[in-house]
């Protein structure tokens, strides 16, 4: 299986990367090196250490492969489901991952876990993210605290109800806020509802932090909520190099025409890829101001290829140019109004980017909206 799993992903890489140079890397030599380990190892998370140290030499955040467990969890995001309630980003090679949230009421909060914490993964961690979590199996996690401490915690994983895709508040007076978790299937026709109706005096705050992307097809119908029909957005360029023109679609639900009210974005350096595309789009428009931290620099259009053990391979298979010529890949979007929120305004219940939000679209616009509504096609 080991075999299989890694010739798959070499092959993959070498026919289908959307660069076929492969940025210059030597792919034969990169499977002279990185295959005979692969195929030494004795689990999961040794298998896709070396997958992950051959795809790294692309220097592409979009390229990595995901073990089976990781790809379940993923495949059962929106469904009930065994869970002990955090959400992790990988840092330090793989050696640890930093706690970026603590769901209430879960047995991690429960515990004590607190954002900014860490989980050690190292060799001979007791749990790591390539094993399976089961209703009422405990597992036991090595643990850094706020402080550097170290912590060995006993949790116990039960049934949870899906955190939302999408949520909308309307508690604050004048402004309805969307929060985009992802840009899944759905979200076009979703944000639709949300916004059939709007008084036009109702500010919109788009907020997309934290956001890892998702499907292309959604972030036009996003965009169409607020651009006209086939405005030009982007450039995609596949591996035989011809460039296709990105132009909204009007997919934005049962709107039949963007609607003009104000419009902010907020950001941070975990936006990725389509949450990265839709705020640049919006940006070069003039029909968003962008707030928040830069993004991730993270845009290349990728796919995913389930391999032969279950597990996830995501490849780019595109690069991405917006309508203004700017290359995203490696840069990012840099906000109109910097507001970065530190872990300790989380921890406070602070949220500057959503106050510097407010605040923004009460000021008056340079360009009325309805102006921006009407601008040519390119």
């Amino acid at each position: 299986m080991n075999q299989r799993v890694f010739d798959r992903v070499w092959t993959e890489v070498r026919n289908q990367y959307y660069d076929p140079d492969l940025h210059g890397v030597d792919w034969s030599a990169a499977r002279q090196t990185w295959r005979p380990v692969a195929l030494l190892a004795v689990d999961d998370r040794s298998l896709y250490r070396a997958l992950g140290g051959m795809l790294d030499l692309l220097d592409d955040d979009h390229a990595g492969a995901s073990p089976p467990a990781v790809a379940r969890r993923q495949a059962t995001l929106r469904q009930r489901r065994a869970a002990i309630g955090v959400s992790l980003r990988p840092e330090l090679a793989g050696e640890s991952y930093l706690i970026e949230g603590v769901r209430p009421g879960s047995p991690a909060a429960e515990a004590g876990v607190a954002e900014g914490w860490r989980l050690i993964t190292a060799e001979g961690a007791p749990w790591t993210p390539e094993q399976d979590l089961a209703e009422g199996r405990p597992v036991t996690l090595a643990m850094l605290d706020a402080e550097g401490e170290s912590r060995s915690l006993t949790l116990t994983p039960r049934m949870m109800d899906p955190v939302p895709a999408f949520a909308a508040d309307r508690s604050r007076p004048g402004v309805l806020v969307l929060t985009v978790e992802g840009f899944e299937s759905g979200l076009g026709r979703w944000m639709g509802e949300q916004l059939a109706d709007l008084p036009p005096d109702i500010d919109v705050v788009i907020d997309l932090r934290g956001n890892p992307g998702g499907l292309l097809a959604e972030a036009d119908a996003v965009l169409s909520c607020f651009l006209p029909r086939q405005r030009f957005w982007a450039t995609r360029t596949g591996r035989s190099g011809r460039r296709i023109e990105l132009r909204t679609a009007g997919g934005c639900g049962a709107l039949d025409r963007p609607i003009g009210n104000d419009v902010a974005v907020l950001v941070d350096a975990n936006s990725r890829s389509a949450a990265e595309l839709t705020p640049a789009a919006l940006q070069e428009a003039r029909r968003a101001v962008v707030i928040g931290a830069p993004t991730a620099g993270a845009v290349l259009i990728s796919q995913e290829t389930r391999l032969p053990d279950g597990g996830r391979l995501s490849l780019s298979r595109a690069d991405f140019i917006t309508s203004g010529g700017v290359r995203l890949e490696k840069r990012g979007v840099t906000p109109d109004v910097a507001a970065p929120r530190t872990l300790e305004d989380r921890r406070a219940g602070r949220d500057p980017g959503l106050d510097a939000a407010v605040a923004a679209l009460a000021e008056p616009r340079l360009e009325p909206a309805t102006a921006l509504q009407a601008a040519p096609v390119l």
